[in-house]
């Protein structure tokens, strides 16, 4: 095994894709997971935190949406993802380009 610290920045940063469309910030860091889990130090941590944080982002997205439709409510809801889709992956390129293990809020592990 060895370190590669730029590919697992990258990894996170990749999920900014979704601001550009709506699979690729889940895709790319799947892809990148998958085939250097077994060869790159720290991978598989970084990998199983980015799905199970676009896995989570997505659940609750749609759980919003009934609430824009009913009570306008989900708005504010889908605003707050937006900021913690966009802010946590640089978050945590920061902290993986320092070494530190990534830290995602509202975080259900589908994949552990």
């Amino acid at each position: 095994m060895k370190e590669n610290q730029q590919l697992i920045v990258f990894m996170h940063l990749s999920q900014l894709f979704n601001l550009f469309s709506g699979f690729l910030g889940f895709v790319v860091p799947l892809v990148i997971w998958q085939s250097k889990k077994k060869e790159t130090y720290d991978l598989d941590i970084h990998g199983k935190a980015i799905i199970n944080f676009q896995i989570s982002l997505f659940i609750l997205t749609l759980c919003c949406f009934p609430l824009v439709l009913i009570l306008g409510f989900g708005l504010i809801g889908l605003c707050v993802l937006l900021l913690v889709s966009l802010a946590f992956p640089v978050l945590n390129a920061v902290r993986a380009s320092a070494g530190s293990l990534p830290n995602y809020p509202i975080l259900y592990k589908f994949v552990d």
